[in-house]
């Protein structure tokens, strides 16, 4: 498995190489050196790249990395690929290993004969065990099995997920997960990659599907962003809006309000020392209010995570300092 990783790790950093020539020759090449002229084509058919003024040949090994098939549908195009999925880093193994299928039927659909049946069993046994080897990985199988069950759970995205998976592997590789939870570690990089791809998600949310409490994952979240020296800034009001208006069912005009009533707030420093959560709720109290798709103190309340009294503390303030006048 090792080799394989090493080899199609050469193999991309290969073509990367290939690429980065590619377009550093294109950057170059602006206008026909013999004729001045800036109408440069490229002919993928022939690889050449050709001055359409002059008919010049400035570039005759032009390479083009797409498949040598052609597919005109996604069946086509699925059936011809040849390729794996991608690499991943919310796979233990990165998603490098082979998997034998539990479904008794070969590549034609056909099923498999009661002979060959005790073999493939014994073959997935092995392949269980291959695929975990020692400790780390076992340690690592575990935990991110958990990160995607954590962020499914929340409706991260994608990236959210590698972002938190690649937080985790180097804790592990600097030994930060010695003396804690394997939950708590994860919940901590799944908060931390939430701030650094900017998807807000507070501890509150976090702890609710994850089985440490919220000050654990705080502790946690505060040890592993010092050891591993990650710069992430305080969370923006601003970031909540757009996920509690679609919450309360709340219009874009709404939206918009709310994060110019953000902004204006920061500007006057009024955010400083505050929750972002209470202050994004008080914003659309506001904006709601404003706009005449006015929503409950309670219903706002109920979305945010925070409570009414909170809501109201910070709307009146931002309301007096900002000079908004709202008729309740």
């Amino acid at each position: 498995m090792v080799e394989v990783e090493k080899v199609r790790e050469k193999e991309v950093e290969r073509k990367e190489v290939e690429r980065e020539k590619e377009v550093e020759r294109e950057e170059t090449v602006e206008v026909c050196p013999e004729c001045g002229s800036p109408r440069l084509i490229r002919d993928f058919k022939r690889g050449e790249f050709i001055c359409q003024d002059c008919g010049l040949v400035i570039e005759d090994t032009y390479i083009d990395s797409g498949p040598e098939w052609r597919a005109f549908d996604s069946e086509q195009r699925e059936k011809r690929s040849r390729v794996g999925a991608p690499i991943t880093y919310t796979i233990h193994d990165k998603g490098l290993s082979t998997i034998i299928d539990w479904s008794n039927k070969d590549y034609y659909g056909k099923a498999i004969s009661v002979r060959n049946r005790a073999q493939l069993f014994r073959l997935r046994k092995w392949q269980r065990r291959i695929r975990i080897s020692n400790a780390t990985e076992r340690n690592l199988a575990f935990a991110l099995s958990e990160l995607d069950r954590m962020a499914s759970a929340l409706g991260l995205p994608k990236s959210v997920r590698e972002t938190a998976a690649v937080i985790y592997r180097k804790a592990v590789e600097k030994n930060l997960i010695r003396g804690r939870s394997i939950e708590g570690v994860v919940a901590a990089a799944l908060y931390a990659a939430c701030r650094q791809a900017g998807v807000p998600r507070t501890l509150d949310e976090i702890a609710t599907y994850s089985r440490v409490d919220r000050k654990e994952i705080g502790r946690t979240y505060r040890f592993i962003a010092r050891e591993l020296g990650l710069k992430l800034l305080p969370t923006s009001p601003a970031d909540y809006v757009p996920r509690f208006c679609a919450a309360l069912g709340l219009s874009g005009e709404v939206q918009k309000k709310a994060i110019e009533i953000i902004k204006k707030a920061e500007e006057k420093e009024l955010t400083s020392g505050r929750g972002p959560t209470g202050v994004a709720a008080a914003a659309i109290y506001i904006a709601s209010i404003l706009t005449g798709e006015r929503r409950t103190q309670r219903e706002v309340a109920e979305v945010a995570g925070v409570t009414e009294v909170t809501i109201r503390n910070r709307y009146k303030e931002l309301a007096e300092k900002l000079g908004i006048e709202i008729i309740l």
